[in-house]
């Protein structure tokens, strides 16, 4: 099983992190309203950033990682797609997307 960290652009500019297991559904529970209670009222949500990871404590680590950077590190995150090589931790590969 794969695991994601992903962004989301909100309706108010704001940047949301998560983590799933399938990201499209996770998009769709997001723009229904049932998905996070931050991302409800700030519809519609624009997918900005994915970033795959092999185990799901890796991806947890990851999420609490980019949840913890400035707004200014978010913006260079998504803008280049950047991600972690390895995580120092497990040594755990990363990789992501730009959707």
């Amino acid at each position: 099983m794969v695991h994601h960290v992903y962004c989301l652009r909100c309706r108010d500019d704001t940047i949301y992190t998560g983590y799933t297991t399938d990201v499209e559904r996770r998009l769709g529970e997001h723009e229904a309203g049932n998905g996070a209670k931050y991302t409800r009222g700030r519809t519609p949500v624009e997918l900005c950033y994915v970033e795959t990871l092999e185990t799901k404590s890796a991806a947890l680590s990851r999420e609490h990682t980019i949840k913890s950077l400035s707004r200014e590190e978010k913006e260079r995150l998504i803008e280049r797609g950047e991600a972690v090589k390895r995580d120092e931790e497990d040594g755990e590969t990363a990789s992501t997307r730009s959707p």
